[in-house]
């Protein structure tokens, strides 16, 4: 009887002991579930956080005209680094049309673009446009020619434009003690107005250059070409042929060479486009005044990220600009842009 009580005493601690075993288990599995929901749960929630600060950022683009190599060096520097940042960017053509671009300066808008970089068909006429994304409060970064409205844009980012016009006037004085001119403007642009005013401020109160006839050709070639082509018919003592930028110094060439009156006239445009320093190679154009559109670019776009990182920057940049002639153009890389 004694070892039947002991035996039975020890079954019950034994199965009291198990009892108390699957208690604390089933106590710490309880305490892992909760832990392990838990964990999800704030996991869930840092991400969360961590995607919202992470969120890709919508970049615009509007550039007057995709029909010149120098915007399309721009936006392709800008959205290059745009990529590699994970962020994404919409570049959208006017092709001359301030009308379209106001529109689409307002399609970015509904997009709610993070920011928007602007190189504007009519200097005065963007207005309307920069009013809606000064409204829905996105930063403007204007590129290459300033707008009339300065208070509607954050930066403003530009070449030397006046000093560009300035440089090809000097060289050509250099050239020829006088001179009959024929100038290819673009009066839209704010920018090709400085370029022609920088030329005409240096030569002017010298009675040995005279201004022979102006055309205004947007900066384009198929533009330039046919107005060139009646000013040849119009005027044979043509000396000097100043264009805005490239594009309208190789119209001119043109035209030039198909009326067969391209020997003796001095040709200047402003960019130091790989086509304009190839052309100078070859002694067919006289000078380029050379801009920077990578480094414009790579301001715009640091601009555009420090702005939307609540810093300040300045409100305008002037870039450098550089005279290039047949004496210094083995001296570039003539295959690429400064």
């Amino acid at each position: 009887k004694k070892n039947a009580k002991k035996r039975n005493e020890r079954t019950n601690m034994n199965q009291q002991s198990k009892r108390n075993l699957t208690n604390k288990i089933i106590s710490l599995a309880g305490i892992m579930v909760f832990v392990f929901f838990i964990a999800i749960y704030v996991s869930a929630c840092s991400n969360y956080l961590k995607g919202n600060r992470t969120r890709r950022k919508l970049f615009g683009a509007t550039y007057m005209t995709m029909n010149n190599e120098f915007y399309k060096v721009v936006n392709n520097q800008i959205r290059m680094q745009v990529e590699k940042n994970g962020d994404e960017m919409i570049t959208l053509d006017p092709a001359l049309d301030q009308k379209k671009q106001n529109e689409q300066i307002k399609q970015l808008v509904k997009r709610k673009v993070d920011a928007i970089f602007l190189n504007s068909v009519d200097w005065k006429e963007v207005e309307s446009g920069l009013k809606a994304a000064k409204k829905a409060k996105i930063p403007v970064i204007v590129i290459d020619s300033q707008v009339y409205r300065n208070d509607l844009v954050t930066m403003t980012i530009v070449s030397d434009n006046y000093k560009a016009g300035v440089l090809c006037a000097k060289e050509m004085m250099k050239q020829k003690d006088h001179a009959n001119i024929v100038l290819l403007t673009h009066n839209a642009a704010r920018s090709a107005v400085d370029r022609i005013n920088g030329f005409l401020d240096t030569i002017k109160n010298n009675k040995n250059y005279k201004i022979l006839a102006s055309a205004d050709t947007q900066g384009q070639i198929e533009r330039a070409l046919p107005k060139v082509d009646k000013i040849i018919e119009k005027y044979e003592n043509i000396d000097v042929v100043m264009g805005l930028n490239d594009p309208a110094a190789m119209g001119a060439l043109a035209a030039l060479d198909s009326k067969g009156a391209r020997e003796g006239v001095l040709v200047y445009g402003i960019d130091g486009s790989p086509e304009g320093k190839k052309l100078i190679k070859e002694g067919m154009m006289t000078g380029t005044a050379a801009q920077s559109p990578k480094q414009m670019a790579d301001t715009a776009v640091n601009a555009a990220y420090q702005i939307l990182q609540g810093e300040k920057v300045e409100k305008k940049k002037v870039i450098s600009v550089q005279m290039i002639t047949k004496k210094n153009v083995e001296q570039t890389d003539i295959s690429r842009w400064q």
